[in-house]
């Protein structure tokens, strides 16, 4: 499944923005701690995923991504190899489209260590 036909378009945007300043200022101390824009989710289990930035060149994206296993991660996935993950019922992992985050990526990581999951 193509990312680009789950993701709105202005959350693409937002996320691929999100690269260019980022990529800036990457390795230095003046990266940014963004505040996520997309939260992806499965629709029959646990796993979670908060994006704050994506490439525009690619699938290539930043985020924390908790598989409920209880060791929420921050780092880099493939929204392509995320959203082509075919669940049973023939589901797929899907964007929430009422989530607004409301807090930083790393004051989500932050709890999600500390409960052992990820509340978003």
């Amino acid at each position: 499944m193509d990312y680009t036909e789950v993701i709105r378009p202005a959350d693409l945007a937002l996320l691929e923005a999100n690269w260019t300043e980022q990529l800036k200022v990457k390795g230095t101390n003046g990266e940014m701690d963004l505040t996520p824009v997309v939260k992806i989710f499965s629709p029959i289990g646990s796993a979670t995923i908060l994006v704050t930035e994506k490439d525009p060149d690619s699938g290539l994206s930043f985020g924390i991504v908790d598989l409920g296993f209880g060791s929420p991660e921050m780092g880099y996935l493939d929204l392509e190899e995320v959203l082509s993950v075919k669940l049973p019922g023939g589901l797929r992992m899907e964007q929430d489209l009422y989530w607004k985050a409301d807090k930083t990526l790393s004051q989500y990581a932050s709890e999600a260590r500390r409960l052992q999951h990820l509340r978003a």
